[in-house]
């Protein structure tokens, strides 16, 4: 079983100049303990579900080039991209960018964007739901023309692209891993069936993750489809540290589900919350799978 250390809240502590070193030291323990991926979010206003939306956010894709750069080994990604906020070709070359520089550890991770009121306060265009998934669709095919030999033209409902040339391209061969977050099972959980090198989870229970994950197989075999070429990872959302063993318990029965990474959010000051799970859990998952 992976780890992977989703960093969410730029807010503690909360001098803003000590956020680049908070970042930092945070992802340079996590990195030295093992932990696999490191993920930011991609929003521009703090999630008014988790706190006020005036709380610190920073760019991902920004912030991630900060931390490729003090880093090494970790997987770096977002967690998940909005496919509103960035033209499809740009973002596959911001991808690829992040790729190159990082040494080839960038992975894309993509959805539906869904927060209208950073979208309608930054002048983002909001467009209803069906019409996210159906340009999320057209980015993913995008993507994959953009990171292919192919430097012709696409065609969609929603972009036209006149050349698709991406040069370097992309040191992780033949791209960096596509992961498509969501748990939706009609459309979300299909296009993951379809393009998808991995899904993203909500770790809401063991049982949840198991129906999604069957409803995921039978696209797969609709789709025809190798179920076990997804990698299957989760976001839990049990606070890691507040029941060590708990949290344990509930990772070894997303293993058993054939999860092979889970993710984690700080929730205290990143740098202590890094430390602890390098003490306290990464020693005991390592033995989870």
């Amino acid at each position: 079983m992976r780890l992977g250390l989703h960093y969410w809240n730029y807010s503690t502590p909360t001098d803003p100049a000590a956020i680049a070193p908070t970042l930092i030291e945070t992802a340079t323990i996590a990195e030295e303990a093992g932990v696999s991926s490191f993920t930011v979010m991609d929003h521009y206003f703090q999630m008014e579900a988790m706190a006020p939306a005036e709380e610190p956010m920073l760019e991902a894709y920004t912030t991630l080039g900060f931390v490729a750069a003090r880093t090494s080994r970790m997987t770096l990604g977002v967690l998940v991209t909005g496919v509103m906020y960035r033209y499809p070709g740009l973002l596959a070359k911001i991808v690829t960018t992040l790729d190159v520089l990082s040494g080839g550890r960038a992975r894309l991770g993509i959805g539906a964007s869904w927060y209208e009121r950073e979208q309608r306060g930054l002048g983002v265009p909001v467009v209803p739901v069906a019409e996210r998934f159906e340009r999320l669709e057209e980015t993913l095919l995008i993507c994959r023309q953009m990171w292919s030999d192919d430097n012709g033209p696409f065609e969609g409902r929603h972009y036209r692209l006149a050349e698709t040339l991406n040069s370097p391209q992309p040191l992780r061969r033949p791209h960096p891993p596509v992961m498509i977050g969501g748990s939706g099972e009609k459309k979300t959980l299909l296009l993951v069936a379809r393009y998808a090198d991995a899904c993203n989870l909500f770790g809401s229970s063991p049982a949840e993750v198991a129906h999604k994950l069957d409803v995921l197989r039978g696209h797969c075999a609709a789709e025809g489809r190798d179920y076990d070429t997804i990698d299957k990872t989760v976001i839990v959302t049990r606070p890691p540290l507040a029941d060590v063993d708990a949290f344990l318990a509930e990772v070894a029965g997303y293993a058993a589900l054939g999860v092979t990474e889970v993710q984690v959010t700080p929730d205290r000051h990143p740098v202590e919350f890094t430390h602890r799970i390098a003490d306290e859990v990464l020693p005991k998952l390592t033995t989870i799978g």
